[in-house]
């Protein structure tokens, strides 16, 4: 496959034709080699001959993550040999899937963030400072290494955590750019205040976020961000991405939703009864990978709660944009007569200046209902805390989980259960998951 940087910038009709005939062509690679669509297609009296246009996909079924959990190696169409890299999910929603990766596929993947790294103003004159782990088959670090290489940027890799070795990279080797999780981000601020740096006279002018979301559904930032650029005078670029689709959504300096690139990755956004949505109507997101050898998807179920915009973006791109995550499908929570995502929940206790840490947990209550338990650390006094944030949940939500109470390690540990990759702020623990 041919990759084609500058058409994020054609016409979408140019986009649309592109992604047609991309997908009539990985149509007829993944009929050809792939042990799970065969069987699919076989099972539904599939005819890829019929799909003459994007709309066509509709009639084709979708590929869930438990599709792949159970299938996970029926999905692989190339010889075992061809693999040069095998990376894997984090597993949070369940067993970890194993995404693997022919030699095309990684500079697919390079390409991939490389053009993500310049929607976000990358330039070959930054100098990037990775806080997140590059092992753990974990392939956005991996993902962000090569992308910013292909960028001709110098990168310094960190790796997550430590604040005061973060600091002192910064000022020792000058980096003007960060890609971190935004909480890690917020740390780092905090830590600063606490030792006298100056966050108006940091080399650091712009951040990578990854991870979380820093704005709400209505492109304004959310708590988290505001606290973020409220101390620290910077930019923040977000971006959203996952294993299985090996494509990144990122934002430009308008900051009005991540980037679709066209010539990597159809999107679409359906509704529960699966059928799909337009732009600006909140649904699933679902991806069919365009150019990949080892492991090609078609019409993946991402469980994402997006919309799409179609406006102009003062960037030049022409693209369509991806809204922010308001939700994951499996993660709803039907809480007394209300329907909450976990990032909701969370934006409103990023708002709350003595909350430092907290894990939202939903667990089935003995009416065989969800019930949410909020496990928080605070410096206050437990009786002065429980008084000012009661008041405060309630109006916001309407109603007022149990609350629970740790010490900073308490919730560190809950954070970051052992072989974790990733901080942990919702546990599932509900008998049967939605």
């Amino acid at each position: 496959m041919q990759f084609n940087p500058g058409l994020a910038f054609e016409s979408t009709e140019a986009q649309y034709q592109y992604q047609v005939q991309a997908l009539n062509k990985q149509l007829g690679y993944i009929e050809a080699r792939s042990t799970y669509y065969k069987k699919v297609f076989k099972a539904h009296g599939t005819d890829i001959s019929r799909i003459k246009t994007l709309a066509d996909l509709e009639t084709l079924p979708t590929t869930s993550k438990s599709d792949m959990q159970e299938h996970n190696m029926d999905f692989l169409c190339v010889p075992p040999g061809s693999i040069k890299e095998y990376t894997a999910t984090s597993g949070t929603r369940g067993r970890p899937v194993t995404i693997a990766l022919t030699e095309h596929d990684l500079q697919r993947l390079a390409y991939n963030e490389r053009q993500s790294f310049a929607c976000a103003d990358g330039k070959p004159e930054d100098i990037y400072q990775l806080m997140l782990t590059l092992d753990r088959q974990f392939m956005a670090g991996m993902a962000y290494y090569m992308g910013i290489r292909e960028l001709g940027a110098s990168m310094i890799r960190t790796g997550p955590g430590l604040p005061p070795m973060q600091w002192d990279t910064i000022f020792r080797l000058k980096a003007n750019s960060i890609v971190a999780v935004p909480s890690f981000i917020l740390k780092l601020a905090e830590y600063a205040l606490e030792h006298n740096i100056d966050l108006k006279n940091t080399p650091i002018q712009k951040a990578i976020c990854i991870g979380e979301n820093i704005r709400g559904g209505d492109l304004e930032p959310n708590a988290l961000g505001e606290k973020i650029t409220g101390q620290w005078p910077m930019k923040l670029y977000s971006t959203y991405a996952s294993t299985e689709m090996q494509t990144a959504f990122t934002e430009c300096s308008a900051g009005m939703g991540g980037h679709h690139q066209p010539d990597l990755i159809i999107f679409e956004i359906l509704d529960d009864a699966g059928k799909q949505l337009k732009a600006g109507e909140y649904g699933e997101v679902v991806i069919t990978t365009l150019g990949v050898e080892g492991m090609p998807l078609l019409r993946y179920r991402t469980g994402d709660i997006c919309t799409a915009y179609e406006t102009p973006c003062s960037c030049g791109r022409t693209t369509s944009r991806l809204s922010p995550v308001i939700g994951r499908k499996q993660q709803m929570i039907k809480y007394k007569g209300t329907t909450l995502y976990p990032p909701a929940v969370f934006d409103i206790l990023n708002h709350i200046p003595f909350i430092k840490e907290y894990v939202v947990e939903v667990y089935t209550n003995e009416l065989g209902t969800d019930d949410i338990r909020l496990h928080l650390n605070t410096p206050l006094p437990i009786d002065d805390c429980e008084a000012k944030i009661k008041p405060l949940l309630q109006s916001k939500l309407r109603v007022i989980p149990m609350l629970r109470f740790h010490s900073t390690a308490a919730i560190q540990n809950m954070q970051f259960p052992d072989g974790s990759r990733k901080q942990v702020k919702f546990l599932d623990n509900r008998q049967n998951t939605i």
